[in-house]
């Protein structure tokens, strides 16, 4: 997919954050959207963002983590756009606990969202891409390239998504399928994902959100465009960020022993 002008993206988690961004930057290219959120005022605000260029735009209240929501949703997006060219399944969440004092519900949230959030989108679009000879984006993490203590829920997720997307990849590849597949690892992002994040109630994590907000020059902005540049020439993987690099370099140099270098910095 060099060229985005009068194509339709679907972007899910698009009230905020990378999901904004790669909406503005795609109606700026001259792409139709199906935005979706659980955010009703965020994705208010996204599609009024972009409106104004001149190209169609719809907000769709959607729970991605649930899957007859989802397949509604793809079904209502092939009604009102009658295709879809590129799917980027982005909505995603985070957990600030350690495996021993997690609540069950909290890990069952993170998963639901940020795995089980990509396979029903993943599911649900596939013929629609298949049809349109499309593009798959799924987005994972640095975290889904490396485990990080107190986000063991989230390093879960992350890993599934990698592991699904590129399990898909070979598949569609082996059966000659005409879909692009790309898996995103972002690294830290200026967005509201730390702000959002559940924890485990036992610590004072009001330091590492702060930490966080004063350390990170990533844009959500930038990201959409490093993203989508991948997408053009078709890479199965998008790292985001000079800390996603040096983590994917690191994982790879070091294998298992990783973790004597990165303990303890989580994300």
């Amino acid at each position: 997919m060099k060229d985005f002008k009068d194509k339709v993206a679907v972007v899910t988690g698009a009230g905020s954050g990378i999901g904004r961004s790669l909406a503005v930057e795609l109606a700026a290219r001259g792409a139709h959207l199906a935005l979706s959120d659980v955010d009703d005022e965020g994705l208010r605000e996204t599609v009024r963002r972009c409106a104004p260029l001149g190209v169609r735009v719809r907000g769709y209240r959607l729970d991605v983590a649930d899957r007859v929501a989802v397949l509604a949703h793809a079904a209502q997006v092939g009604a009102d756009f009658g295709r879809a060219d590129l799917v980027v399944n982005n909505a995603g969440v985070t957990l600030l606990a350690s495996v021993a004092d997690m609540a069950w519900e909290d890990l069952e949230w993170v998963m639901n969202v940020d795995f089980w959030g990509v396979v029903h989108g993943t599911r649900a679009f596939l013929p629609m891409l298949t049809a349109a000879r499309g593009h798959l984006v799924n987005v994972s993490s640095m975290l889904g390239l490396a485990g990080a203590p107190m986000q063991s829920g989230y390093n879960a997720a992350k890993f599934a998504v990698r592991g699904f997307t590129e399990a898909l990849a070979q598949e569609l590849r082996a059966d000659r399928v005409p879909v692009g597949v790309s898996c995103v690892h972002p690294g830290r992002i200026r967005t509201n994902i730390m702000r959002n994040a559940r924890n485990d109630g036992l610590r004072d994590y009001r330091t590492v959100r702060e930490q966080f907000d004063r350390t990170v020059t990533v844009t959500p902005e930038h990201a959409a465009r490093v993203i989508l540049r991948g997408v053009a020439r078709n890479r199965q993987r998008i790292l985001v960020g000079a800390d996603a690099y040096r983590l994917d370099v690191l994982t790879r140099l070091l294998g298992p022993a990783y973790p004597r270098v990165t303990a303890g910095r989580g994300r």
